[in-house]
């Protein structure tokens, strides 16, 4: 298949004018095929060739202006259209295309349950034409018309306002103009839940087997629809642009959500059917948000170019932990962004694949595709949240309303949007959108306190990078009325960096904690004493965004070598058992597991630490024995679960069907115990399978897939790696759950032998079953527990050699950064 480059986007928006799509879809004709019509109008305004995108299993006919085109014209996903004359023309594609099972196109899943099957599209970011013939670039927005025949019972879902016209034909109505790859369509038996809000419909769907979990929660998601969407046009000037707002729980999807207009789709494990936590509660609702926002921010006015990603995800971020925190009872949610979204900015910008926040150029679409990280999502968001504080959220949001008045409907690029700031503000936002958008990397900041007279002192800070900040200094003072273990915040200085001067503060505080409030991006250190204070006295700051700039002060510190990662386990061991923030608290017990004791200490370190882990969750178990804390509760006994060295304790409670004092194994804490069970070697093929016919539904198979892999046998072993790499059977979903269970570190000289066919079948897997599959087998196949020269000689010789597809090079390129970095850190902590 051949990409899209930039250069050819920017020929062929200089030539069409692409006016409306009418598209017939035929999803009766069989399992594996589905028919796509299209007719496309549109104009050109001087003589030329160009092409259009299509990538059918069967191209049956094109005609265009009545005149047929050969359909082995057909170059890849390339049909050229020759000698075009300038004025208006028509083309007709007839196609048929094949329902994927990657997540990508048309992803046709059929549910275990009770055997209905469910169809979607997912078309970002070039997938449009595995579905139908397009144009394919953002800036040649059209109105699009389907129409889209499905059996009977089914019912179906589009960007508009759907009619069931009889026979099994659907009619949507026709959109306002918008994006190719915004075109959605999700059709099947669903369950839905429908309502109004100020004149529009408004409905939630899902699968009929979690029909009773999406009613359980369904007047929280539309509680928080309802708030954000109010909230919204308050803040915004032009009202939301589309007929409906329908939010669709698919199976089986890549992403968390999508910003489709009208018919948002999110991956159904949104509807829960285990316990969670609260905070895994305002986690669905920001998504929620998000998508909302992009409704203005992606939809109503669509970036020209995939460089300015950051102009739809950025701020659909930001304005989703934003809304949330103002509109909703959920009002700590950066407290959340700060602990585990941040982190995912910080560590993508300190890899050798960083790029700016809004890149000068992203050459071709397969570029772009790599771009959606979290330098796009975190950074991007921790910027605008750095530029409300500098620029005020009066001016801001008046630049705003200016932005989506200007472009309507149509596209806008990072120089439109900064000129939109800059005509609110007397402030140079050019000057600041050089400085944070145009530049990579973490700048880190380092407080010195020099002595002045009379025990006073004087503050001066350190940066290293070049970007201005506006910052909080929290100056904290221990409480001598008790115990000594609580802090007291004395004051906030309001600091611009770099600084002109030192700036006196007064007598020396026990703790002194650059960025508190969390409203810049860096990372900060901390001068001896506020170290010290730190390390006992961590608990007593009182306020949780407080506590967590302080955790991620010490992950970055652990992350470059200057903090080992002993003492970090001690402090989550000293101060997590009196947290009360659960995303704190989830956060810290995530790093400390997956980082600390999987890949920064040595296996002959990582039974202690397992051991510290587990005692730290014991803890917080017997802390909330009175049920006062149920999510902590959850929090705790999951990763209980999960660094479980001996099997008789989570076994027992398995046995019981509960943890003593509660909760009871739901289906998410059975699948749980049972994987750390096949890990430990504590379990059999007999038991997994009683476990699925007791969950026969998709994330049973899923569990299922998991505990398999994670058995510590040769046989099963190889069976899990024949699925993965030998055959292209397994759905996405299943592909990650079985390559999730297959390294463990207990496991190490077992699987020894499988780390150097990885890099093979790897790349050749990627190259069979394209970008979703690469991922997949980059994220989750990737041998990180092998921490170890060989394997990083490995991994480099195959992006050297073996020339992976873009998707894979990059998983590859971070996977090894993060492998090279693991050793760093072992090494540094060598006594």
């Amino acid at each position: 298949m051949s990409v899209l480059t930039r250069d050819e986007a920017q020929t062929r928006a200089g030539l069409l004018d692409v006016h409306r799509y009418s598209i017939e879809l035929d999803l009766t004709t069989g399992d594996e095929i589905f028919e796509s019509r299209t007719v496309i109008r549109f104009s050109a305004r001087a003589d030329g060739d160009t092409f259009v995108e299509v990538r059918p299993a069967e191209l049956c006919s094109v005609t265009l202006d009545g005149q047929p085109l050969d359909p082995e014209t057909l170059d890849g996903n390339r049909l050229p259209l020759k000698n075009l004359t300038a004025g208006e023309h028509e083309l007709r594609v007839h196609a048929h295309m094949r329902y994927s099972r990657t997540g990508e196109g048309m992803h046709r899943f059929t549910d275990p349950t009770d055997g209905e099957t469910y169809v979607y599209t997912q078309l970002f970011l070039d997938d449009v034409q595995r579905v139908f013939a397009a144009f394919d670039q953002p800036d040649l927005k059209a109105v699009f018309e389907l129409s889209v025949k499905a059996p009977q019972d089914w019912t179906v879902l589009a960007n508009s306002v759907t009619e069931h016209t009889g026979d099994g034909l659907w009619q949507a109505a026709p959109t306002p103009l918008i994006s190719t790859y915004l075109v959605a369509v999700a059709a099947g038996p669903w369950h839905s839940v429908r309502t109004e809000h100020r004149g529009l419909p408004f409905g939630l769907h899902c699968r009929r087997s979690l029909a009773p979990y999406l009613d359980a929660d369904a007047d929280e998601l539309l509680d928080v629809t309802r708030a954000c969407f109010d909230r919204y046009h308050e803040k915004f000037d032009e009202a939301y642009p589309f007929d409906s707002y329908d939010q669709a729980f698919v199976p089986e999807f890549n992403a968390g959500a999508m910003e489709n207009p009208g018919l948002v789709t999110f991956r159904d494990e949104f509807v829960y059917r285990s316990a969670v936590t609260d905070t895994e509660r305002q986690t669905r609702a920001m998504v929620v948000a998000h998508e909302m926002a992009h409704m203005w921010f992606g939809d109503l006015v669509t970036l020209k170019w995939w460089d300015d990603i950051w102009l739809n995800e950025s701020f659909a971020e930001y304005m989703g932990y934003q809304t949330l925190t103002e509109a909703t009872r959920f009002t700590d949610t950066w407290t959340d962004f700060g602990v585990n979204r941040k982190s995912w900015g910080y560590d993508a910008d300190q890899r050798p694949s960083t790029h700016p926040v809004a890149p000068e150029a992203v050459d071709d679409t397969a570029s772009a595709l790599l771009n959606f990280d979290g330098i796009s999502y975190a950074k991007g968001a921790s910027a605008l949240r750095q530029l409300v504080a500098w620029l005020g959220e009066k001016d801001f949001l008046a630049g705003i309303n200016t932005h989506f008045t200007r472009h309507r409907f149509g596209n806008a690029t990072l120089a439109d949007f900064i000129d939109s700031l800059a005509d609110a503000t007397e402030r140079d936002v050019h000057a600041w959108a050089d400085a944070w958008l145009r530049t990579t990397g973490v700048d880190t900041l380092t407080p010195h306190l020099a002595p002045g007279e009379n025990g006073t002192c004087a503050l001066t800070v350190d940066r290293t990078g070049s970007r201005p900040h506006r910052i909080a200094a929290g100056l904290y003072d221990r409480d001598l009325g008790d115990d000594g273990r609580h802090l007291v915040l004395r004051e906030r200085l309001h600091l611009d960096l770099p600084q002109t001067g030192a700036h006196p503060i007064g007598k020396r505080p026990a703790l002194l904690l650059l960025n508190d409030g969390d409203l810049s991006y860096a990372k900060v250190r901390f001068d001896p004493e506020s170290f010290e204070t730190v390390r006992k006295d961590l608990s007593g700051l009182p306020e949780p965004l407080t506590r967590a700039v302080v955790w991620n002060a010490l992950r970055d510190a652990v992350r470059d070598g200057e903090l080992a990662p002993a003492a970090y386990l001690e402090t989550a061991r000293a101060h997590l058992p009196l947290e009360t923030d659960l995303a704190i608290v989830q956060g810290v017990l995530a790093f400390a597991s997956t980082y600390i004791t999987d890949r920064y200490l040595t296996p002959q370190e990582r039974p202690a630490a397992l051991a510290t882990l587990s005692e730290l969750c014991r803890d917080l178990i017997r802390r909330t024995e009175d049920g006062d804390n149920p999510g902590l509760r959850l929090i705790a006994v999951r990763h209980r679960i999960d660094v479980a060295a001996h099997p008789d304790a989570i076994a027992a409670w398995l046995a019981d069907g509960t943890v003593p004092g509660g909760p009871e194994l739901d289906p998410e804490l059975r699948w749980r115990v049972l994987g750390r069970l096949a890990v430990l070697g504590a379990t059999d093929e007999a038991a997994i399978a009683a476990e699925l016919d007791r969950d026969p539904s998709a994330t049973g198979l899923e569990g299922a897939a998991r505990c398999r892999a994670a058995l510590p046998d040769p046989e099963a072993k190889a069976r899990a790696w024949e699925a993965m790499f030998g055959s292209d059977e397994l759905s996405n979903y299943l592909f990650t759950a079985t390559a999730q269970g297959f390294w463990q570190p207990e496991q190490a000289d077992l699987v020894r032998a499988y780390v150097p066919r990885y890099y093979t079948d790897a790349v050749d897997v990627a190259d069979r079953r394209g970008p979703a599959i690469a991922e997949a087998a980059g994220r989750w196949a990737f041998p990180a527990h092998a921490v170890d020269p060989e394997n990083l000689r490995l991994g480099e010789e195959c992006l050297r050699d073996a020339a992976p597809i873009p998707a894979l090079r990059r998983k590859l390129a971070d996977q090894l950064d993060d492998l090279a970095r693991a050793l760093r850190v072992q090494e540094s902590t060598k006594f």
